[in-house]
């Protein structure tokens, strides 16, 4: 499993609001490299796989109507300990709550529509561009 590398996801809200090209800009100017990304419409089915881990959760059906609500962004992201660094980059998840200048504070509207994702640990991550990237039939992409 390469820990240098993340899986990020430009989400809906961010591609509406023409942002992706600023959010980007900050991703490739805090030294990630990016090393796959594509534009995709995710159907309910594969957003609600994807999402899995938050079935059980109250906003489970609200993320799922978020994240297929337009067109999203994923891209394989690499820098020495990736998953930590791009965490810290985009902030806490509500960006009222996030640091100066990260990426949730500078451009995130709401915790519900938050800019962008990214994985919460190496194992994840490993599982997450998989999802994107892998076997899915898009960009192939070394994982190891």
């Amino acid at each position: 499993m390469n820990t240098n590398r993340t899986l990020a996801i430009l989400k809906p809200d961010c591609v509406r609001r023409a942002l992706s090209g600023s959010v980007l800009q900050q991703i490739e100017n805090a030294g990630f490299k990016v090393c796959a990304l594509h534009m995709v419409q995710l159907s309910r089915e594969r957003a609600e796989g994807f999402y899995a881990v938050h079935r059980e959760r109250p906003f489970f059906n609200d993320l799922i109507d978020f994240m297929t609500s337009g067109p999203c962004i994923p891209m394989v992201l690499e820098k020495p300990n990736a998953v930590e660094a791009f965490r810290t980059l985009i902030g806490a998840t509500d960006p009222q709550d996030a640091d100066e200048g990260t990426i949730r504070k500078r451009f995130a509207s709401s915790k519900a529509e938050n800019i962008v994702h990214g994985s919460d640990s190496p194992e994840n991550a490993h599982i997450e561009i998989a999802y994107f990237f892998g076997d899915h039939g898009s960009i192939p992409v070394d994982i190891s």
